[in-house]
């Protein structure tokens, strides 16, 4: 296998994983839809979800690849402000929870690029 096919197969993995759990465990993600959104957080929950499983089965399949990252990628950056509202109201948690928190904000600068990655080596 490939770095290239081990990049698309675990970014497929692992965006169908996020969106999977929006579905089975709504309540964490609830909490850092921001308010400035209309409708309910629970609906915003489920579209981010629905969004991540749509982006993981169009990079697992190879016509739909390179559309695919490049739409991971503009999820990546789409759902941040949730990051950052995170990181704001975990402010004075346990430390732990705080760090993870915090440590999301530039994770997902990674997150992105493994999507453009993707989509370069995309046919």
């Amino acid at each position: 296998m490939t770095d290239s096919s081990r990049a698309h197969r675990n970014l497929a993995t692992a965006m169908a994983a996020m969106g999977t759990l929006h579905m089975v465990a709504p309540k964490p993600f609830d909490a850092i839809v921001p308010e400035r959104l209309p409708g309910s957080a629970r609906t915003w929950t489920y579209l981010s979800g629905v969004a991540e499983l749509a982006c993981a089965a169009a990079v697992a399949y190879p016509r739909t690849r390179r559309a695919g990252a490049l739409a991971t990628a503009g999820l990546m950056l789409a759902v941040y402000p949730a990051n950052i509202k995170m990181a704001r109201d975990w402010r004075h948690r346990a430390l732990p929870l705080r760090a993870a928190a915090y440590g999301r904000l530039p994770f997902q600068a990674p997150l992105i690029g493994w999507a453009l990655h993707v989509a370069r080596k995309a046919r």
